[in-house]
């Protein structure tokens, strides 16, 4: 499970600065909102306007308690900073078969990860 990246700043996150996610849910029989950067809340509704209302009202008051506790509150993805490297661990054999491939296409190892990672996301 990735880490949630958090902060203390004085100044707390607002609900609508949050990535959220509504869909169907059959078992309930309602609208189910999510929001990534609290993976484990959730609310729902009888439309997906009300499940994302709902759930932006328990990310206030989670955000409040935290804040009122001075625990850290979750950075909202669209603050985050990326740096553009990753130290990535594979097994020997993968990196021998990507290494190899690389150089049979006369590019750079990071050159050929990259290109597959980008056209994996389409």
């Amino acid at each position: 499970m990735a880490r949630v990246k958090t902060t203390r700043k004085k100044t707390a996150p607002r609900s609508e600065e949050y990535s959220y996610n509504v869909g169907w849910s059959e078992e309930d029989d309602a609208y189910i909102a999510r929001v990534l950067e609290f993976p484990s809340l959730a609310a729902h509704g009888n439309s997906q306007a009300n499940a994302l209302r709902e759930i932006r009202k328990v990310v206030d008051i989670v955000i409040k308690d935290l804040t009122a506790e001075g625990e850290p509150v979750p950075v909202p993805f669209g603050k985050r900073r990326y740096s553009g490297r990753l130290n990535l661990r594979m097994s020997q054999e993968l990196h021998r078969r990507l290494a190899l491939d690389a150089e049979l296409q006369g590019v750079s190892l990071n050159t050929l990860i990259n290109t597959r990672l980008a056209f994996s996301g389409q």
